[in-house]
């Protein structure tokens, strides 16, 4: 398999498919949204985006099977693709961004193939097993910065799992007072490609899904960064929450993670 040129077939597909969801936000109403639970939400653009890019992969890669937000699992013995057709749909359906797409390729149990189209700026990040990171044709390392006290960082809050959030809130509060800033994009996908490319130093959050983070994650590690849980362990795609950095900074954000308790899910 050239997993080079299957890579760039989905940035073109992902691109394609973004132009749909450009073209719906024109005229998009709150009239179109429905509810898939606690402050979950979806529409006929995520449906819609999602059988386009599925119908697409289908026909590149017919072996692979799927794990789609929309359309559930179909999942095949070897390949899967991993894809999120609107990462971000609350900010789509207040008409902010940023929003993407996210597509990851499955072998077995290792992530080969990322992509994350940033749909309103027309950045589109990508990596390969074996490759650099890219955006948007040129190549994309992680920073170079250090320590905390000179990063820039990115979470996301809950909005259905609250279990955490004393301790996440403390967290917050710590990082604040020792950091250049904090960010919330409403885009996990997105807060991935960004520390891909040096904008973010560090991006954490709790709750999230496969289809959220498994492409940005495998930018990042393809960028030369470093993706864990909160408690070190390898397993952020499929675990209970995420700590994607620079690498350089790693060590300090698990250290500092450590001091709140309640954070870290043993």
């Amino acid at each position: 398999m050239d997993l080079k040129t299957l890579t760039n077939q989905v940035c073109d597909l992902c691109r394609a498919t973004g132009q749909f969801i450009r073209e719906q936000a024109t005229n998009f109403t709150e009239k179109s949204v429905e509810s898939k639970g606690l402050h979950d939400l979806v529409s006929y653009v995520d449906r819609t985006a999602e059988m386009m890019l599925i119908n697409a992969l289908k026909k590149d890669f017919p072996e692979a099977g799927f794990m789609a937000e929309e359309s559930g699992n179909a999942l095949a013995e070897k390949y899967n693709w991993i894809i999120d057709p609107l990462d971000g749909t609350t900010n789509f359906v207040h008409g902010v961004p940023p929003f993407s797409i996210s597509i990851a390729l499955k072998r077995g149990e290792d992530i080969v193939l990322g992509v994350v189209y940033e749909i309103n700026l027309d950045e589109c990040f990508y990596a390969w097993e074996g490759s650099p990171a890219f955006l948007n044709n040129k190549q994309i390392e992680v920073s170079d910065t250090d320590k905390i006290d000179n990063s820039l960082l990115a979470t996301g809050f809950p909005y259905n799992d609250f279990s955490r959030m004393k301790a996440y809130l403390a967290f917050f509060e710590y990082l604040m007072q020792n950091s250049r800033g904090l960010r919330r994009l409403g885009s996990a996908a997105v807060d991935l490609a960004y520390v891909a490319c040096g904008r973010f130093e560090a991006f954490y959050e709790y709750g999230l899904n496969p289809w959220d983070v498994a492409a940005g994650a495998f930018i990042v590690q393809q960028a030369g960064g470093k993706v864990s849980t909160f408690d070190g362990s390898d397993n952020a795609i499929f675990g209970h929450d995420i700590l994607a950095s620079n690498n350089k900074i790693h060590t300090e954000m698990l250290t500092a993670i450590k001091q709140f308790d309640g954070l870290v899910v043993e």
